[in-house]
């Protein structure tokens, strides 16, 4: 049975959205901008075009590192023994020896500050059990995001055949990541050191300078090879307002700042975002069958925003808040309901998932018996 509740928010009124008509990465072979939330693109240029992505790669790699730490199949803290093919690995790395011992959270550090080869080996390793399973795993992933120009080899983007992707695909594995949020505190990172068994330690600089010089840029990868030149895939945030740049195939790394900061300034100065519902907002109670707890709080999954030009006019929208029926035991972040925004017509717009707020663990006899008896002992 489901629970429906009608309310009005005011919001800004959708319109289409029109791409800018000069070329905004005249350097670039191939580029796209996305807004992070609505995954709108906003900007694109030759966009599905099959290219080297070099460490772009990495994005992938990272994306399936912290679904494993979200899942909790790895914590940050786990351990992970150097192998000699993690510390044979050519290319940018961060120097690391066969048989020493690093933590997860330096080693994610080291993919996403410097980049390192070896690191996302070390990884890839820990997560896939080898690294030709964690390819696999690449692959897999990038199918199931619906990625139709992506195909990897590698984890970490060294020039080999049949490894490419295009800037579309990049923008949907940025998006994808952007879910963990967790990685922004590493990829937001401009300078670091990594401290090493024997006591000495590895500067590692960040090869995206754009998150010291560009305001708002938190992220995400940067990448080079002879094969691919100079790419890199950014994000950046202003107020509510947070967009994705991919630029591909350039010349120069100031090419390559210069053209990601053309797509962030246009995305800035020509949109912005208004908030209708928060990520965590409590939309209402949901009952759950058999649990300890009789009912809890449903929350909003995720944003609900909608990207809009400067100065587009007020609009009237409604929300439908529909409550499932739920069975304990039930795990914080299930799926308990959804919420349905329409607009003035009765169009729906959006819709978005409510989780449960808390674990509820399902009743036992005694705690059945005792709802029970106070149901009776209320009507005597």
């Amino acid at each position: 049975m489901k629970k429906v509740l009608v309310g009005i928010l005011c919001f800004f009124s959708f319109i289409p959205i029109f791409y800018a008509e000069e070329d905004l990465a005249p350097n670039s072979k191939s580029a796209i901008l996305i807004e992070a939330s609505t995954g709108r693109v906003l900007f694109e240029k030759n966009s599905d075009e099959q290219l080297k992505p070099a460490s772009m790669t990495k994005i992938m790699s990272m994306l399936l590192i912290m679904e494993a730490i979200d899942s909790g199949k790895l914590k940050f803290d786990d351990s992970v023994m150097i192998s000699k093919n993690a510390s044979s690995m050519g290319g940018s790395q961060i120097f690391l020896q066969e048989g020493d011992t690093y933590k997860v959270e330096e080693l994610l550090k080291g993919i996403a500050i410097a980049s390192g080869n070896d690191a996302v080996i070390a990884l890839s390793e820990k997560v896939g059990g080898s690294v030709e399973n964690f390819v696999k795993m690449m692959n897999d992933r990038a199918k199931e995001l619906g990625l139709t120009n992506t195909h990897f080899v590698n984890p970490h983007g060294l020039d080999a055949e049949n490894h490419y992707s295009s800037a579309r695909d990049m923008s949907i594995m940025g998006r994808e990541l952007l879910k963990h949020e967790k990685i922004l505190e590493f990829t937001s990172i401009y300078e670091d050191y990594l401290k090493k068994p024997d006591g000495s330690s590895t500067w590692l600089v960040n090869t995206n300078k754009l998150v010291r010089f560009y305001n708002g840029a938190d992220g995400l990868k940067t990448g080079f090879t002879e094969g691919a030149g100079y790419c890199v895939t950014t994000t950046a945030k202003r107020g509510d307002l947070r967009l994705v740049s991919v630029v591909m195939g350039v010349s120069t790394p100031d090419q390559r700042s210069s053209d990601t900061t053309n797509l962030l300034n246009y995305g800035f100065n020509t949109y912005q975002v208004q908030t209708i519902l928060k990520k965590g907002e409590v939309l209402g109670s949901v009952k759950v069958n058999d649990g300890k707890k009789e009912e809890t709080e449903a929350i909003l999954s995720n944003d609900i925003i909608e990207l809009k030009k400067v100065n587009d006019e007020v609009n009237t929208y409604t929300k439908e808040v529909q409550m499932d029926e739920v069975k304990a035991p039930l795990q914080e972040g299930d799926v308990v309901g959804k919420v349905v925004i329409k607009d003035q017509n009765g169009k729906v717009i959006k819709e978005e998932s409510l989780v449960a707020k808390e674990n509820i663990l399902k009743a036992s006899i005694w705690d059945l018996f005792y709802r029970n008896f106070r149901f009776i002992i209320s009507f005597t």
